[in-house]
């Protein structure tokens, strides 16, 4: 009887330590919200994400960047809000979204055309782009792991000019 007891804390402490390297690769991925912008697809880590809006008022701002719509009431706090499209030099979107994030106490919104989906992507998959100077507001990407595209890693320090 005590042999077989032995045989069966044995087992558990290979389950264990079975589950080990599972849970070390859980912790080295993240998540991402996937939305498109001009036929791209663009991620950006699920830690900065607020909020997904699509029924806001935008107050223009007068001599601002064409990028920069205006400013959003979200709930009492002021809050910019930029155009992907136009921040790439592409025209504005005929009827976007807002996603609102957060980056180092600052709150942006920023409009895009859709959202696809949240995606866990791990670390490895990430590949870093070759200059920082050649697209200030990706710093990596990857590809789906569907299969059906690139996903360019939305950079929040550059679009928010936290040099």
């Amino acid at each position: 009887m005590m042999s077989t007891l032995n045989s069966m804390d044995v087992q558990t402490d290979e389950i264990v330590q079975s589950e080990t390297p599972h849970e070390a690769a859980a912790q080295s991925a993240k998540k991402y919200l996937i939305f498109i912008s001009d036929d791209l697809h663009f991620g950006v880590d699920a830690k900065y994400v607020v909020e997904i809006l699509n029924n806001h008022a935008i107050t223009p701002l007068p001599m601002t960047p064409n990028y920069v719509c205006g400013i959003f009431n979200m709930r009492g706090q002021i809050i910019p809000v930029l155009d992907i499209r136009q921040k790439l030099g592409k025209a504005p979107a005929s009827a976007p979204l807002m996603v609102v994030l957060t980056y180092d106490g600052t709150l942006v919104g920023i409009m895009v055309d859709s959202v696809d989906q949240m995606i866990e992507i791990p670390d490895s998959a990430l590949l870093t782009m070759p200059s920082k100077n050649s697209q200030r507001l990706v710093s990596g990407m990857c590809t789906l792991p569907d299969g059906s595209g690139t996903m360019l890693i939305l950079d929040c320090e550059q679009l928010l000019g936290h040099d």
